[in-house]
């Protein structure tokens, strides 16, 4: 047997998008078969299985068990798991019919639904056996044999509904993850574990960054005085490279009539999604998912020249999408979504030069962080072109324009089939974090569907109605799951430009308040965050409590540094700086601030 990339790459996810990643989707599906094959032989007759995929970084099986397993377990198992990969059993694929693929799964319910389901949509059946003791119904692929399995893992348990559904009964989820190297894998598993210390949910609370409430409700963060701070900062930066390349500054509701959604098409698309209300007079309204719908009848208020192209229209603002609860998660996924949402109504000739200039944008930001990018070409889904809004031609001119617009930028990128919006293909990004983790952040979606249903023009140079563009650009994307990704990127330490407290002095006792509050007055004139710890502790708790909430810079003040004028200069790190001038720091400080540096060390 040997299941091939061209056999399978219309049937594997988007994540797998050449040989390689189809190398690592193989090992771990036939990983998560060689554990299905080791917990039937230590518990037998004890589990029913249900599904078990291979997903973006390892793999996950749901089951039904009689006792479910604890992480006690997971030795037992790894060690059989690992009998099973020394034996170096091979792996063949069997195509069935109904009645045969029936009777091997007669004794399990999930399978002989999912038999049920792939004869009514005309799917052909397979089966794949492990040596001659195991076969599960499963359509691939795999690779040859077990012994080709080199590193592995169980990992944690979790609860699933049966088809992700919460009609269906709740099944054992064990997830799983496989490498072809132990360094791969001990790489993987560092991850993890650095991922958890740096959780935004934990460190957004230990720097009191933002809060969510019971009373107001799941998926609803509220922010602190600090992370408000975050927040203006970098949409205050983001504003900054946007008015460089000309936007300017919309406002519109958070509220609209149904009629708006249902010419755009999101009433049809997002139903599920809206939060809808009614008039006293009956009429039904939705609370705004998004912005471009507004923003085109901002567009569309008054006529429009060709001298007035392009129209760059840019708005910080709230969203709302009923989410469901289970979903929800921390920032990362939530219900008031912050969008740094920006529309370019423009000319056809226009449109190369406005993306490049939001390309240029999403440059300037993510590289002042340190987070590289990947780019990937969201495009729709050819087998399924009903999901989208427009014809053929449309979406190919949109397609091809994208993709020459990243050739021209000489950039790596990937073509996501099936990502595209129902309205437009995208450029999204892909931040790399400081842990190896990627995450999407900004997109440029490329429009030419909406401004034709909005009937939207500009009057040529031959004084005729001409049909405009329309792209949708967000830097940050939704701020909330952003600033998800940025906490965790840094672990809580941002730049100093970004830290909500900058300076923290600190007195060696009372009798240096005075000199500590002269230097906070200086720094303020300067705009610089900082405070001063007052309070009765002892001077190496004070400095603990600073590191704790990791203020960038400590000042430690006392008789001699008064005398001097100098400061004893800590950094979060630990590292000190003695009988430095104030007036020293404070320039080099302010220039750090300036240039937006990521190291917060003064030079």
């Amino acid at each position: 047997m040997n299941d091939k990339y061209e056999d399978f790459k219309n049937l594997v996810p988007d994540y797998v998008r050449n040989e390689e990643d189809f190398k690592l989707y193989k090992l771990r599906h036939t990983t998560e078969h060689v554990f299905n094959q080791a917990i039937e032989e230590i518990w037998p007759g004890k589990i029913q299985r249900a599904i078990g995929p291979a997903i973006a970084d390892g793999f996950y099986n749901d089951s039904r068990w009689e006792v479910a397993p604890t992480e006690e377990d997971f030795e037992n198992i790894e060690a059989k798991m690992q009998e099973i990969i020394d034996a170096d059993l091979p792996i063949n694929r069997k195509d069935v019919s109904e009645e045969e693929a029936r009777e091997i799964f007669k004794d399990n319910p999930f399978k002989q639904e999912l038999i049920t389901e792939f004869v009514k949509s005309g799917e052909s059946l397979s089966v794949y056996h492990t040596g001659d003791v195991f076969v599960d119904l499963c359509k691939g692929p795999h690779v040859d044999s077990t012994g080709e399995i080199k590193a592995f893992k169980v990992l944690n348990i979790a609860g699933a509904y049966w088809k992700g559904d919460e009609k269906n009964e709740m099944l054992t989820r064990v997830y799983g993850t496989a490498f072809f190297s132990k360094e791969e894998l001990e790489k993987y598993l560092w991850q993890k574990e650095e991922a958890k210390k740096r959780d935004h949910r934990k460190l957004g609370q230990q720097l009191d960054l933002f809060t969510f409430s019971e009373l107001v409700g799941p998926g609803l963060p509220m922010w602190t005085p600090k992370g408000t701070i975050l927040r203006d900062l970098l949409d205050q930066y983001v504003w900054e490279l946007r008015k460089a390349k000309g936007y300017e500054k919309v406002t519109v509701p958070h509220i609209t009539k149904k009629a708006l959604y249902e010419t755009s098409g999101h009433w049809t698309k997002y139903a599920e999604d809206l939060f809808r209300l009614q008039t006293r007079d009956g009429e039904e309204m939705a609370i705004k998912p998004m912005n471009c719908p507004h923003h085109t009848q901002i567009f569309a208020h008054i006529p429009r020249s060709y001298r007035d192209m392009p129209q760059r229209y840019a708005e910080t603002t709230m969203v709302y999408r009923a989410e469901q609860s289970g979903e929800l998660s921390g920032l990362s996924r939530v219900i008031s979504i912050t969008q740094d949402d920006a529309h370019v109504f423009l000319r056809k000739s226009q449109i190369r030069e406005e993306i490049n200039h939001i390309w240029d944008i999403v440059d300037g930001l993510y590289s002042t962080l340190g987070m590289p990018l990947e780019v990937s070409l969201s495009f729709r889904d050819l087998d399924n072109k009903d999901k989208y809004l427009g014809d053929d031609k449309v979406w190919d001119y949109a397609e091809a324009e994208m993709e020459e617009i990243a050739k021209s930028r000489n950039v790596e990128y990937f073509v996501a089939r099936g990502e595209a919006a129902f309205y437009a293909p995208k450029l999204d990004f892909l931040a790399e974090d400081s842990i190896g983790r990627k995450h999407q952040v900004a997109t440029i979606q490329l429009d030419l569907n909406m401004p034709v249903r909005f009937q939207l023009h500009c009057i040529s140079e031959e004084g005729k109605e001409e049909q405009i563009f329309m792209i949708h650009a967000a830097i940050m994307g939704s701020i909330e799951r952003f600033l998800s990704v940025l906490i965790e990127h840094v672990a809580g330490a941002f730049p100093a430009w970004l830290s909500p407290v900058q300076v923290q002095i600190i007195p060696i006792s009372d009798q240096n308040n005075t000199y500590a509050e002269k230097l906070e007055e200086e720094l303020e004139k300067n705009g610089v965050r900082v405070k001063v710890d007052t309070d009765s502790e002892r001077m190496q708790n004070k400095i603990r409590l600073a590191q704790e909430q990791k203020v960038p810079y400590m000042l430690i003040v006392g008789k001699r540094e008064e005398a001097e004028e100098t400061v004893s200069l800590r950094y979060r790190d630990g590292e000190e700086v003695k009988d430095l001038k104030f007036a020293e720091f404070s320039e080099k400080l302010l220039n750090n601030i300036k240039g937006r540096n990521l190291d917060i060390k003064l030079n």
